[in-house]
């Protein structure tokens, strides 16, 4: 009889939901753990487990994450091409994704595909363009620490426009169209009403090209010069294998935390702002800017 009822329902108070969850989650995390715990070995081995220790992150006066200048190299040139990218592809991506909202028209359609072209592009194919027209068609930049940047802003922006544009069409022109009834030139209308509104969006999108520019590999590969070039994951796919040093470890569970940190302050900030706004965003609202100063 239970038998019976669990075939004729076998979703039942989600038992097997929940077990395939628990086991997903299991087969994703459970490596990492390892992987970071192993950071934290007082020995060499990343396989047997010789009793806990720093020395991998400060205490190895040579080894160290902290002492050698090749982690701490790849490290600074990871966060250098993050911070560089979300700065410029961030703003770049957000008029884009204004235009590209407000165009309608001749060509608006050919022109959101192409834009969204590079998030189905496989990434091999993308870098690999991108190395030949940086080497073969344009003196600069050339591969280096500016073309990893130029990389990495190029595949960056659609992810900055598909978060925007979503957040543009939820608000829809109506801001504007009230502000500038209410007297606002439209440059000011999107200053002072429209641009509010959108900042979590932009501060998300700000976080998530942080995150995913971090933790790229086939783009700075590609784009890559010499070891002031390599990056932390660079690093990893090299000597992961060739070099097995727990200091690798160290260095990928310190990167992890910057990402985890990056997405975890991205969605902090962007409810943060939308709660300070409130319901600011309907259009009856829009009485509420100061559109005189």
């Amino acid at each position: 009889m239970i038998g019976g009822r669990l075939l004729a329902n076998p979703w039942r108070r989600h038992r097997f939901l929940a077990a395939w969850s628990w086991l997903y989650l299991a087969w994703a995390i459970v490596p990492v753990v390892i992987a970071i715990g192993f950071s934290f070995n007082a020995g060499r081995s990343r396989s047997v487990w010789q009793g806990a220790s720093l020395r991998w992150w400060i205490g190895d006066p040579d080894l160290s994450l902290l002492h050698d200048p090749v982690l701490t190299t790849a490290i600074k040139q990871s966060l250098v091409l993050a911070i560089a990218t979300m700065a410029i592809a961030t703003p770049i991506g957000v008029a884009l994704a204004l235009g590209l909202a407000r165009w309608r028209g001749r060509g608006s359609g050919s022109a959101n595909f192409l834009m969204l072209l590079p998030l189905v592009t496989p990434e091999i194919v993308l870098a690999t363009g991108l190395f030949f027209t940086l080497v073969f068609l344009y003196p600069f930049p050339q591969p280096g620490t500016a073309g990893q940047i130029v990389g990495h802003v190029t595949w960056s922006i659609p992810y900055v426009v598909v978060v925007l544009r979503g957040r543009i069409f939820g608000v829809g022109p109506e801001l504007e169209e009230a502000a500038m009834d209410l007297g606002a030139p439209p440059l000011e209308a999107l200053r002072r009403v429209l641009l509010p509104v959108l900042a979590p969006a932009m501060f998300a999108a700000f976080m998530i090209v942080f995150a995913l520019s971090i933790d790229d590999f086939v783009t700075s590969q590609f784009l890559a010069t010499d070891l002031n070039t390599q990056t932390v994951p660079m690093l990893i796919y090299s000597a992961g294998r060739t070099a097995p040093n727990p200091a690798l470890n160290a260095t990928a569970t310190l990167m992890l935390a910057i990402s985890l940190g990056a997405i975890v302050l991205g969605v902090s900030g962007m409810r943060a702002l939308a709660k300070r706004q409130g319901v600011s965003a309907a259009p009856e609202d829009v009485t509420r800017f100061d559109l005189s100063r």
